[in-house]
């Protein structure tokens, strides 16, 4: 039920994209508590992107699950961002997070939904 996607317009090799999907997913469980088991990650590199004018190193992730807690959303901001940082060399101020809260009846998954 978790879904992360990573944009950034680093360029990355076919290792570094194994190594960050492998290392996101393990972090979006622990993040959220929830099995890894069901953790989604999407890697997109090389996308053309600016921001504040500039084609700098930077990446925009985008995380949707079942309970999302809005007062945990600071929390995992800081996690991400730290992530991106460590993982691709893009400091937090270049990065954007954005939290989805889906609703159970919104999110499919075998044939049906969790609600």
């Amino acid at each position: 039920m978790p879904y992360l996607n990573i944009q950034t317009n680093r360029k990355l090799d076919a290792e570094q994209q194994t190594i960050i999907l492998q290392k996101s997913s393990a972090l979006v469980a622990s993040v959220l508590g929830k099995p890894e088991e069901y953790v989604m990650v999407a890697l997109k590199d090389e996308v053309p992107m600016l921001f504040a004018g500039s084609s700098a190193p930077l990446a925009y992730l985008e995380l949707k699950s079942i309970g999302l807690q809005a007062d945990k959303t600071k929390i995992f901001a800081k996690e991400f961002c730290q992530f991106v940082s460590d993982e691709l060399d893009i400091p937090g101020d270049r990065v954007y997070v954005k939290f989805n809260d889906a609703q159970r009846s919104m999110w499919g998954w075998n044939g049906d939904t969790f609600a």
